[in-house]
């Protein structure tokens, strides 16, 4: 265990929904001086506001002393709009801009030139290299992902990832700077990542079914099936069915990351026709009021009841059971029982091997049918799942 008394400073790059949320973390865990980088000033009104709510709420739930969010704020926290002076006294620094390869690039070419020697540099990158973004710095020994899931003061699960040219020291310094930082659902459960991926675990998990739900909107869209039924193949009302998540999220961070999965792992990421005609017409989902379904009051609007029964929550399971023997495969983990403990630290949802140790045979069988009806070959079951050898790898 590395000793973490010497960060005293901690900045985050980017005050949008992440950058916010973990400004309030690292204000709730007590270090000495919090600074939040953001070019425009409207974005740090909005980030400001959002952090004095979410201190208050920390209060009444006991996470915070009663009474201290002012002081926090005012004591405690930094609204910058130089990113030169949001860093040259950073002990480390944690990006949160958008997805967004040449950004994030050239956001750690600037802290590489003006952060200190000292610094730890870190990036919420969801899905993209560790070692790309890295090499932007000019000292990647000192670069680590640090995969924050929203809502960060609630959810559990910190992503810790190692670039190819992480040191040692400061893939430890990044998982004790993680569980230190304060959760309602409890303590900080850290992922220890030591050879990147494309969408890291949780992601590239949730993101391969993304393959199924493409073809799915393809297939309602051309037979005028309702999208609701498709969603409800998985979910009950009121919850939010794939579909329905898709909009949530915003149809543009889909296409970006299906875009990254079809550059690193398959093209058959690629979108389908119905996605890439939305937002060819700009409709993104909730942020633009219509997506996929129209949205309003913050919700979407369904017109109707029932299942399309084109597929059901065995096949998703199975899609995330097939991708989580690739990554063991793959080496990125050892041990299914760490992506299962991923799983549900991050989505408070039950990871796919404990079902898939009794299911899996029944499961490979879906897959090869549903890879033979969709054309997907990416879909068909890897040799770890049909042989079912991963029970041997708890």
């Amino acid at each position: 265990m590395v000793n973490i008394d010497w960060i005293k400073q901690f900045t985050v790059i980017g005050a949008g929904t992440m950058g916010r949320e973990i400004a309030q973390v690292a204000l709730m865990a007590g270090f000495e001086k919090v600074i939040l980088f953001s070019r425009t000033q409207q974005t740090i009104d909005k980030a400001l506001y959002f952090i004095e709510n979410g201190l208050k709420k920390m209060e009444l739930k006991g996470m915070v002393s009663k009474g201290s969010t002012q002081n926090l704020l005012k004591q405690n926290l930094f609204t910058i709009r130089d990113i030169k002076k949001a860093v040259e006294n950073a002990d480390i620094v944690i990006e949160s801009v958008p997805e967004n390869m040449d950004l994030k690039q050239e956001i750690f070419n600037q802290l590489g030139n003006y952060a200190p020697k000292r610094t730890i540099l870190a990036t919420n990158t969801s899905t993209m290299s560790i070692s790309k973004i890295a090499a932007a710095s000019n000292r990647p020994e000192q670069v680590i992902g640090m995969h924050f899931f929203t809502p960060i003061p609630v959810l559990r699960l910190i992503e810790v990832i190692k670039g190819e040219k992480t040191s040692n020291t400061t893939f430890e310094t990044g998982i004790e700077v993680g569980l230190k930082l304060p959760a309602l659902k409890g303590k900080r459960y850290i992922a220890k990542i030591e050879k990147e991926s494309p969408g890291f675990i949780v992601n590239r998990l949730t993101i391969t079914s993304s393959l199924l739900m493409n073809w799915l909107l393809d297939q309602a869209t051309e037979n005028g099936i309702p999208y609701e039924k498709i969603d409800h193949d998985f979910v009950s009302p009121p919850s939010l069915g794939p579909f329905a998540k898709w909009d949530y999220f915003g149809l543009d961070v889909v296409r970006d990351t299906m875009n990254y999965f079809a550059e690193t792992i398959s093209p058959e990421f690629k979108l389908g026709k119905t996605l890439t005609k939305l937002l060819k017409e700009g409709n993104l989902g909730r942020k633009t009021g219509k997506g996929i379904y129209e949205w309003s009051e913050g919700k979407p609007v369904t017109k109707h009841e029932g299942k399309a029964g084109l597929s059901n929550q065995e096949a998703y399971y199975a899609i995330q059971l097939n991708e989580g023997c690739r990554l063991l495969e793959e080496g990125v983990v050892s041990s299914y029982k760490t992506i299962d403990d991923t799983m549900l630290a991050g989505m408070d949802l039950p990871g796919p091997f404990g079902p898939g140790r009794r299911n899996y045979e029944k499961w490979s069988k879906i897959l090869e049918e549903l890879s033979a009806q969709s054309g997907i070959k990416y879909l068909q079951p890897c040799e770890l799942m049909k042989t079912g050898k991963f029970i041997e790898m708890r």
